[in-house]
């Protein structure tokens, strides 16, 4: 199906116009969405955009009587825009530090000492100790330390979920 042919449909009969959109654009607005959003979002959050973003399309459409060119163009042109939207309300707020899983580390270890903590992290090796100490010690934002070390939010945060893994084991075998 064309645009012409789902534009026609979209006049006609909204709600099964909209089916059509979305099985045919769903893939498109999902690219765009994860290009946009995929260093500062999760993926629920990206499928809630995408989502958002076919409900805009739709009311636009509807207030508009679907009188437009192109419904790929248009649907392009109200995914960028809210791509940025999201990017900038997810931007305003600090990253949410993951205390609650360093303290269960600290926990699960009955013997805990602070000083077997600076020893683990040094363990875990540059860059790791290097984001354990900005991210836990100064609570530096994970976009900041990421842009510091050139690398993506999404890479820092794969390293922060692995290296509170490797402080676990670490800390465990040093309990034994």
């Amino acid at each position: 199906m064309n645009d012409s042919q789902l534009l026609e449909l979209l006049r006609k009969d909204p709600q099964k116009g909209l089916a059509e959109v979305i099985k045919h654009y769903s893939a498109y607005v999902l690219k765009i969405a994860y290009t946009k959003l995929g260093d500062i979002c999760t993926r629920e959050d990206i499928e809630e955009a995408v989502s958002d973003i076919f409900l805009k399309f739709y009311n636009a459409g509807v207030k508009r009587s679907f009188d437009m060119r192109s419904v790929c163009a248009f649907l392009s042109v109200i995914a960028q825009r809210h791509c940025i939207d999201v990017f900038r309300s997810m931007s305003k707020y600090d990253d949410t530090y993951d205390y609650d899983e360093l303290e269960n580390i600290i926990a699960d270890n009955e013997s805990f000492d602070a000083d077997r903590l600076i020893d683990a992290v040094k363990q875990l090796g540059e860059p790791d100790s290097f984001i354990f100490i900005r991210k836990y010690y100064f609570g530096q934002r994970n976009k900041d330390i990421a842009k510091e070390l050139g690398m993506t939010v999404s890479a820092l945060n794969s390293r922060v979920s692995r290296g509170l893994d490797k402080l676990r084991r670490i800390l465990e075998e040093e309990s034994l």
